[in-house]
């Protein structure tokens, strides 16, 4: 685990509004178009719409956490899922704990 790549990718609002959202994606998000619920995560236009920033952006920014391990996806189709890691979100915050 690399703390100082895992602060980076958190040292953004919008990255850091993305992981509080994902915590309970029900308050936060619309509901998928097709009516499914979140248990794969939410899909990255309904992230998207809610930042209104471009696709591209968003994709980046979620690719961020996803290569820290912060985020986890699930692609169905065409549609890719995001949702928390909360296993590494854990870890993280322990090996925080170690050194402040």
């Amino acid at each position: 685990m690399n703390l100082v790549e895992i602060n980076k990718a958190l040292a953004n609002d919008t990255r850091m509004d993305i992981m509080c959202w994902l915590r309970d994606p029900e308050k936060h998000f619309r509901k998928h178009k097709d009516g499914k619920g979140f248990e794969d995560g939410v899909c990255v236009n309904v992230i998207k719409e809610k930042t209104g920033m471009s696709q591209s952006t968003i994709s980046h920014y979620l690719s961020s956490l996803q290569r820290v391990g912060l985020v986890q996806t699930v692609r169905v189709g065409k549609w890719t899922y995001y949702q928390r890691n909360d296993d590494m979100i854990r870890k993280f915050l322990s090996e925080l704990q170690l050194i402040l």
